[in-house]
């Protein structure tokens, strides 16, 4: 790998000094200074996965992010070669049921899913749950005659928990909050982040249905729906389906 280096080196374009800044800051690891030595040390973990001519893989994989852009995600840059218990997969999709905790038809509570997440985003892994299974807020909650607080309470609560965790070093994490057009805190959900430092480890995503993108073609009306009860019923209506 010394003369692939060498010969990288006299070839090399000058780096921007941003790039050059952010990969000092979340990529390289040890005595590492710049993209060869990351690129050598993720070359060499990676044809150590393979059962054969490591030597030679670990030539065609260095020079193939060198030369023909084939740059691996980022916690392979970061994680890979490296004696840290850290995840090389970038993002997971974390299952939310409306449910406090334990399980509902098959997926993690409300607390499960936050306890579960916050495991991956400590091993460098990015998280993206869909919301809209949570009740909207001031909907009925028959078990407690009380009322739901609704998605965009509990995004709170996984905001802030990502805040405090560091992500495998050097970061902190990173999470995408979706939430589907029909449901009913769908406007509060697309204004959320108009309120200074609110969410701010999330990307928040709208699930668009067919019956939506209908609707705005025919210039109609679309409906907003869940399967609880709000508990203020005024202007609402149970349909044929239950919801």
């Amino acid at each position: 790998m010394n003369n692939l280096k060498k010969l990288a080196t006299e070839t090399e374009l000058s780096p921007q000094v941003v790039s050059d800044d952010v990969l000092k800051e979340k990529y390289c690891k040890g005595d590492e200074s710049n993209a060869i030595d990351v690129l050598s040390r993720v070359a060499g973990a990676l044809s150590q996965c393979e059962d054969h001519d490591s030597e030679h893989l670990t030539r065609t994989y260095f020079w193939q992010a060198l030369q023909d852009g084939f740059i691996p995600a980022g916690r392979v840059l970061s994680a890979a070669g490296v004696d840290l218990k850290a995840t090389l997969i970038n993002c997971f999709v974390q299952p939310v049921a409306d449910a406090m905790a334990g399980t509902e038809s098959g997926n993690p509570g409300i607390f499960t899913a936050l306890e579960q997440a916050a495991e991956t985003l400590r091993r460098g892994g990015g998280v993206g749950y869909d919301f809209s299974h949570i009740r909207p807020a001031s909907a009925y909650v028959k078990g407690t005659n009380s009322r739901a607080s609704g998605p965009l309470s509990f995004m709170r609560v996984f905001d802030e928990t990502c805040k405090q965790i560091e992500s495998a070093g050097a970061r902190r994490g990173a999470q995408m909050g979706v939430l589907r057009v029909d449901h009913p805190d769908i406007v509060s959900f697309v204004k959320a982040k108009e309120q200074p430092g609110a969410y701010t480890q999330f990307n928040l995503s709208v699930a668009v249905t067919d019956d939506f993108l209908a609707a705005v073609n025919a210039g109609g009306s679309f409906e907003l729906v869940h399967a609880e009860m709000p508990y203020d019923q005024t202007d609402t209506r149970q349909r044929d389906d239950g919801l």
